[in-house]
């Protein structure tokens, strides 16, 4: 086969250039509009509590989302449930000991889209210095220069290590929490 001179020109370029990589967002958590809460049963009551300061930075485009990243970071002494009694414990040693580890994260190494506006962020949760992998669902819609997403999740305190001595058999406290995310984001 014989090309042009202008069809050889084209052929040229497209296999000399490189492929242009996917051109994910930088987004940050906006945590005036976001919320981080969680809920738990105490002696067969339910309770809500949430983290009055967290933040982070995501990179994510939905056309390509496996080449995705995300790292949230949580300061665990600012959580509160409205009883004074929990909120007085949770800083302590049996539970998030914030003296030794002030923060969690959340860092999301792996994104997969489940269709439409669904997806999946995979990776690793750090709690009082004790990292688990999780699997967070979650739902996304941009608009602009805005993303919000929506998910929930259900952890094991145990395996972090959240309860310890009386607190650690689920006995009082449940073993099961709950977590959820409503998080708005700016791109940059």
């Amino acid at each position: 086969m014989r090309l042009s001179p202008l069809g050889a020109v084209l052929l040229g370029t497209a296999l000399l250039a490189p492929t242009a990589p996917a051109l994910a967002a930088e987004w940050t958590i906006d945590p005036a509009h976001s919320t981080i809460t969680f809920t738990g049963t105490q002696t067969g009551a339910a309770f809500t509590g949430h983290f009055k300061r967290f933040g982070g930075t995501i990179t994510f485009d939905p056309a390509h989302p496996d080449a995705g990243h995300a790292l949230v970071t949580i300061d665990v002494a600012s959580a509160v449930t409205g009883d004074r009694q929990r909120d007085e414990a949770l800083p302590g040693a049996d539970w998030f000991n914030v003296a030794a580890f002030p923060k969690a994260t959340f860092e999301a190494t792996h994104f997969q889209s489940r269709g439409g506006n669904a997806y999946t962020a995979q990776g690793e949760l750090s709690i009082r210095g004790v990292g688990q992998p999780e699997t967070l669902p979650f739902t996304l819609d941009i608009t602009g220069t805005t993303a919000h997403a929506k998910g929930h999740l259900t952890l094991i305190r145990s395996p972090f290590g959240i309860g310890q001595g009386p607190w650690a058999s689920g006995q009082w406290v449940a073993l099961d929490v709950g977590v959820d995310i409503d998080v708005t984001a700016q791109s940059s």
